[in-house]
């Protein structure tokens, strides 16, 4: 039954609450930007992805997988990379389709389960690079997309993957998609929605065919904009099929190598659906941590932060 009872997150006193928790890494931690090296991954279907890596020489390497509307230069991405450089690993970080400061060629970019395009960089990670050990960390909506691709894959993983580390994760699309639209939650989704609406206008510059950008200024939420944007563009039926396909938490039984999700119990994007114990108590290889605080991507506090602390301890258990 591996539900972790105790965290040994806490927060700290003058950071109290899950929102001041979630914002307060985005506006104030100061991390110096990596300088990796960058490469082109040309895809089958003609587009791209773009990837940062720190080397190539280590037994041990770590893939990360960034959130909605986030990159490779993401405080959390650089301050996990940081981290794990530090404790012996190499590194390589990836963007989606269209989030790495350039458009993708094609008029679908990305979405929540994309697991082929996780796929295409482990393929392309376990023939570049001499890790014996590939570990896969995740944040929020990469989160989601690295436990379905688990749990998708079941015993049927390249043997170098090792371990997977997920925070802040949605494993509920419909129930993350209703919290964000609370009116307590309206900076958070106002923020999605406002670079989610210029990528819209830039596809429709490209495309006009495949998008009708009437109203798309008064779109407010991801049910409006997955049922015109994201389900057909990707071939699903709508916003709640799009959903429920793509929900890693129906997955999580098939994961069959150690992997930990942590979860805050105020984490303002999450509801009740978004944390799995159910899950975690029928599969010996699923652990779930809920500390009472830590907010969305926040675990705040020092100068390395808890959740890098908390996946390296993790990553480095026999």
């Amino acid at each position: 039954m591996p539900i972790i009872p105790t965290s040994t997150y806490r927060a700290p006193s003058w950071l109290p609450g899950g929102h001041a928790q979630t914002i307060h890494p985005v506006l104030f931690r100061k991390l110096k930007k990596l300088t990796y090296k960058t490469t082109r991954l040309e895809l089958s279907d003609g587009d791209f992805l773009d990837l940062e890596s720190s080397g190539t020489s280590r037994s041990k390497l770590a893939i990360l997988c960034h959130g909605l509307e986030g990159s490779s230069k993401a405080g959390y991405m650089q301050g996990m990379a940081t981290a794990l450089e530090k404790s012996g690993w190499d590194v390589l970080m990836w963007s989606f389709r269209g989030c790495s400061g350039e458009p993708n060629r094609l008029a679908p970019c990305y979405h929540s389960g994309k697991t082929d395009d996780l796929e295409r960089i482990i393929q392309h990670a376990t023939t570049t690079h001499q890790a014996d050990k590939i570990d896969l960390i995740g944040f929020s909506m990469g989160g989601n997309l690295m436990l379905k691709y688990l749990g998708e894959r079941g015993s049927d993983l390249h043997p170098a993957i090792h371990r997977g580390v997920a925070f802040s994760t949605p494993c509920d699309l419909a129930c993350c998609s209703a919290e964000l639209a609370k009116w307590q939650n309206k900076i958070y989704m106002e923020r999605f929605l406002k670079t989610l609406r210029s990528k819209i206008l830039v596809k429709h510059s490209k495309f006009p065919e495949h998008f009708d950008i009437s109203g798309l200024a008064t779109v407010s939420d991801f049910s409006t904009f997955d049922n015109r944007f994201t389900a057909p563009l990707h071939g699903f039926k709508s916003a709640s099929d799009y959903w429920r396909r793509n929900s890693c938490k129906q997955f999580l039984e098939g994961i069959t190598i150690p992997t930990l999700l942590v979860n805050a119990a105020n984490d303002p994007f999450l509801g009740g659906d978004c944390y799995p114990f159910a899950q975690a108590e029928r599969n010996p290889y699923f652990f779930l941590e809920v500390p009472v605080q830590g907010g969305h991507i926040g675990f705040g506090g020092g100068r390395e932060y808890w959740s890098e602390r908390r996946a390296i301890d993790f990553l480095t258990k026999a």
